[in-house]
C-alpha cells in the first residue's frame, strides 16, 4: 500500500535566516516546499487565513498537517478500526474511545479501567536508536497518566533487517538499550514483547511501544480546554530546541538525505518524567483542579493548544513570552515547533492556580501561567506583544486534509497464498532435520534473552515473571 500523497520527500521545518524575525520572513514556494506541505495545502491554508500565513503559522500547519499529527492518508482506514463494544453496559465495555483522547480505557470491572495505546518511534529509531526509542516510550507512557491512569506495564513490538549488517545490529543495539534504559529509569516493568528480523525491514526498523495503565472510572480525565477565563498552565522541565519539527520528520520518506537529519530527534529524562509522572498523578486527584490535560507530544506547544482547544469546542490564547525556556533567544517559531520532552499543558479551575502550583513546586518542577480558555474557536499565540499566530484549531486537527491512497496486494502476500508443500514430499529426514535447525537458529525463532534480560520486569513487585526465553520465538509472559 502507497501511503504517500507525491513522489516528492517531505522536508522538515527549518528555522527563519533571521531568528530573531519570524513575521518578515517572504514565504516562497520553496520554503513552502521545506516544510513538506503540498501546493494545494498551502492554498487551502491560505483560504483558511484569509491571507499569507507567517513562518510560524506555515510551521505550525506543516507539523499538523503531516501524516504524524493528522493521519492523512491513514485516517480512513483506521476508522475501519471497531472502537465499541457491542453489548453496552458488559465487561469489557469502552469507556474512552481510541483515537478520542490520548490513550483507550476499557471497563475491567467494579469500577476500575484499564487504559493502554501503541505507538511508534520508527523513523527517529532510524536515525537516533537510543534516543528515538527512548523517546517514544516516554511518548507512550505520558499518553498514559495524561488519562488520569497509573502505568503498571510496558511491552514492544520490534522489526529489523538482517544481523548479518553492521547497520543492523547497530539499530538493533540501540534501541533496545534505549527501551530499556528509559523504562527502568522510570520503574515501570517491561513485561514483553516480541522481534522479527526480515530484510525487508533494511535500514528502517519498526519501533512500536505500548504502554498499560489502571484507573477508577471516576478519574478519568479529558484533553479538552473548557470554561473561558480559565487558566492554561505549562508544566514540567523548560522548552529547548532539540526534536524542532520532529512530527513533520517522522512523516518523511527515510532517505539518505533525511537521514542527516538528527536534530529532529528529542532527547529524553527518564528522570525528569519520574517527577512529571508523579506531580500529575497527585495533582489530578484533588477534586474538581483540572478541567484538561494534554501531553506536549508530537509537535509539542503547537499540537496540546489546538487539540485542546478542538476538544472543548472553544478558544485558546498563549503568551511565549511566559514559556519556561532552557536556551536563550528562541523565537516564536522555536518554541511552537519544539518538542522537547517530559512537558504537559493543564487547564484549571479559575481561582484553584495556587493548589496546582504547590503541587508542582513540591516535585521542583515548572508550572507558569501561559495563557487562559477564550470564547470563539481560535488558537491565538503572542510572542514580544505581538501576535504570531492565530488560526481557527479545528482546521488543524478535525478539518485537516484527508486523502484516498490507491492500494494493491504486495506480490509476496500473493505468493504465500498460492504456496503448497506439494514440492517438498521427496526430502529426505536428514534434510527435514537440516531445515528445522536452521529455523531454530533464526533470530525470529531463537532465545531472546539478550534482549529480555536488559529489561527489568521485577520493579513495582506486581508480577509473576515465567521466562520462556528459548521457546516459541522467545516470548515471555507476566501475571498482574
Amino acid at each position: 500500500m502507497s501511503l504517500k500523497t507525491t513522489d516528492r520527500p517531505a522536508a522538515r521545518p527549518v528555522p527563519p535566516p533571521n531568528p530573531d524575525d519570524t513575521l518578515n520572513v517572504e514565504i516562497t514556494p520553496e520554503l513552502v516546499a521545506e516544510h513538506g506541505l503540498l501546493p494545494e495545502e498551502y492554498e487551502r491554508a491560505k483560504d483558511i487565513l484569509g491571507r499569507v500565513p507567517n513562518l510560524t503559522e506555515l510551521g505550525i500547519f506543516s507539523v499538523m498537517w503531516s501524516e504524524h499529527c493528522s493521519y492523512k492518508n491513514t485516517r480512513k482506514l483506521l476508522r475501519l478500526f471497531p472502537t465499541e463494544k457491542a453489548d453496552k453496559g458488559a465487561l469489557g465495555q469502552v469507556l474512552v474511545k481510541a483515537g478520542e483522547e490520548n490513550a483507550g480505557v476499557i471497563d475491567i470491572g467494579d469500577g476500575w479501567g484499564v487504559c493502554f495505546k501503541i505507538e511508534s518511534h520508527n523513523h527517529p529509531s532510524a536515525i537516533e536508536p537510543f534516543e528515538g526509542a527512548a523517546t517514544g516510550v516516554g511518548g507512550i507512557v505520558r499518553d498514559i497518566f495524561t488519562m488520569g491512569a497509573r502505568p503498571v506495564l510496558l511491552t514492544n513490538s520490534l522489526r529489523f533487517g538482517s544481523l548479518d549488517s553492521p547497520q543492523v545490529r547497530r539499530l538493533f543495539r540501540g534501541v533496545v538499550h534505549g527501551i530499556s534504559h528509559y523504562g527502568n529509569c522510570l520503574g515501570i516493568p517491561n513485561v514483553g514483547g516480541d522481534v522479527y528480523f526480515d530484510d525487508s525491514y533494511e535500514g528502517n526498523p519498526l519501533v512500536n511501544a505500548l504502554c498499560a495503565g489502571i484507573l477508577r472510572h471516576e478519574e478519568i480525565k479529558r484533553g479538552a480546554a473548557k470554561g473561558v477565563g480559565n487558566p492554561v498552565y505549562y508544566v514540567g522541565p523548560g522548552t529547548g530546541r532539540d526534536g524542532l519539527g520532529g512530527a513533520s520528520f517522522a512523516s518523511r520518506e527515510l532517505t539518505e538525505e533525511s537521514a542527516e537529519d538528527r536534530p529532529a530527534v528529542q532527547k529524553g529524562d527518564p528522570f525528569m518524567e519520574k517527577l512529571l509522572l508523579e506531580a500529575c498523578l497527585e495533582m489530578m486527584v484533588i477534586p474538581d483542579l483540572v478541567v484538561g490535560i494534554q501531553d506536549m507530544g508530537a509537535a509539542g506547544l503547537t499540537c496540546s493548544s489546538c487539540e485542546t482547544a478542538s476538544r472543548g469546542d472553544a478558544g485558546i490564547e498563549i503568551d511565549l513570552d511566559l514559556v519556561p525556556q532552557r536556551e536563550e533567544g528562541m523565537n516564536s517559531y522555536e518554541i511552537m515547533l519544539s518538542e522537547s520532552q517530559e512537558r504537559m499543558l493543564v487547564i484549571v479551575n479559575r481561582g484553584r492556580e495556587k493548589e496546582l502550583e504547590e503541587v508542582f513546586e513540591k516535585w521542583d518542577l515548572h508550572a507558569a501561567q501561559i495563557g487562559e480558555v477564550k470564547e470563539g474557536d481560535r488558537m491565538v499565540v503572542r510572542h514580544k506583544g505581538v501576535v504570531v499566530a492565530d488560526i481557527p484549531a479545528k482546521s488543524l486537527t478535525d478539518e485537516a486534509p484527508i486523502y484516498d491512497q490507491p492500494s494493491k496486494e504486495p506480490a509476496h502476500v500473493a505468493a504465500a497464498r498460492d504456496w503448497t508443500p506439494d514440492k517438498y514430499d521427496d526430502l529426505q529426514a536428514e534434510e527435514v532435520e537440516d531445515a528445522f535447525m536452521q529455523l531454530l537458529g533464526h533470530p525470529t525463532i531463537a532465545s531472546k534473552h539478550l534482549i529480555w534480560r536488559q529489561y527489568d520486569h521485577m520493579v513495582m513487585a506486581g508480577n509473576m515473571f515465567f521466562s520462556l526465553s528459548g521457546v516459541a520465538g522467545g516470548f515471555f509472559f507476566f501475571v498482574l
